[in-house]
């Protein structure tokens, strides 16, 4: 599964900490991230991110174009609902996106943990399916 980590400022200790906790779980997907958070979660751990821009920068805008490919799985959002944030507008088009496509999104640890748990439960093999399916279509 493809799964993007994107975590405002006040929120980053949080993901690392929740990538720290299940590690052994996201070792066997290919995970992305925005700028410095990927960054983080890479020294905290010895998993392997592939690196957007920072989300201010574009790299929300980044996993949005996956999402709308059919290319993402999953996305872990740890959003500071407290701070305005500049880039608000790319931030509910993420949001929007995710919806549109009917991708998981948790915005908050406790949401995450559900979306992990039932990762490891296998009950995300639906999206391997979308995905070939959706492949099939390009090639036709």
């Amino acid at each position: 599964m493809n799964i993007a980590c994107i975590a405002h400022d006040e929120k980053k200790d949080d993901l690392v900490a929740f990538m720290t906790a299940y590690e052994q779980v996201f070792s066997g997907h290919t995970l992305y991230a925005t700028g410095t958070t990927g960054k983080r979660i890479m020294e905290a751990t010895s998993l392997n991110l592939h690196m957007f821009r920072s989300g201010p920068l574009g790299g929300d805008q980044q996993i949005g174009a996956m999402i709308a490919e059919n290319k993402m799985d999953a996305v872990l959002f740890f959003r500071d609902p407290l701070t305005a944030q500049p880039h608000e507008p790319d931030i509910n088009a993420l949001i929007r996106l995710s919806d549109v496509y009917s991708i998981p999104l948790a915005t908050n640890m406790a949401t995450a943990e559900l979306l992990v748990n039932a990762l490891k439960r296998g009950e995300l093999e639906w999206r391997r399916v979308i995905a070939e399916r959706t492949e099939g279509d390009r090639h036709d």
